[in-house]
């Protein structure tokens, strides 16, 4: 078993967790990345207003899709769309549809 292959068992139950911490929670932490994107907006002037604004989206993206990791129709699920702008998904060995 190497390096990579223990690291993804020990830190298994560690994710699940999270994710289940992420569904209880999901409203308390966009509010947090919200109230934190504000005060840093407003120690900055406004300056970083752009990057702020990307990087809580992204934030909040990753959270959904941690939280919604094991439902069908999900992000991660094959067959679905994936980060907004690249299209649909195929799975692996599988033929992308025709445009």
């Amino acid at each position: 078993m190497g390096l990579m292959d223990n690291f993804k068992a020990k830190l298994g139950p560690a994710k699940d967790k999270v994710s289940g911490l992420a569904q209880q929670h999901g409203d308390k932490i966009g509010n947090g990345l919200d109230k934190a994107a504000k005060v840093v907006d407003e120690k900055t002037k406004g300056k970083y207003s752009d990057r702020i604004q990307t990087g809580t989206g992204k934030a909040k993206d990753a959270m959904d899709r941690l939280a919604h990791k094991d439902e069908p129709g999900s992000a991660g699920s094959p067959g679905t769309t994936g980060p907004e702008g690249s299209g649909p998904t195929t799975p692996p060995g599988s033929t992308p549809p025709a445009s």
